[in-house]
């Protein structure tokens, strides 16, 4: 079995670390409104199969759909918030 060198080395971490701070991150589920739950899932799921078919590409597609998730997640859960403040803003 081959060693990773510095550079993998890196990038598993940078992968392990996004993921644990997207598990700790949707840890607070409960106080999120819908559309940030509905963001952070869809964003989570489209994130890992884009993730694991990049990932695949350099023989990584475990790490690239973990990644991918985590990414993602993060990203639809940021739109979904903002699209939860827009609904409860006062109108005008």
């Amino acid at each position: 079995m081959k060693t990773k060198n510095h550079i993998e080395r890196k990038i598993s971490l940078a992968g392990g670390t996004l993921v644990l701070g997207t598990l700790l991150l949707t840890a607070g589920c409960s106080s999120m409104g819908p559309d940030t739950k509905v963001g952070a899932v869809t964003g989570g799921a489209i994130g890992a199969a884009l993730g694991g078919i990049i990932g695949h590409q350099s023989g990584r597609a475990l790490e690239g759909a973990a990644i991918g998730a985590g990414v993602g997640a993060v990203g639809g859960g940021v739109v979904g918030s903002a699209q939860d403040q827009r609904k409860s803003a006062p109108r005008r």
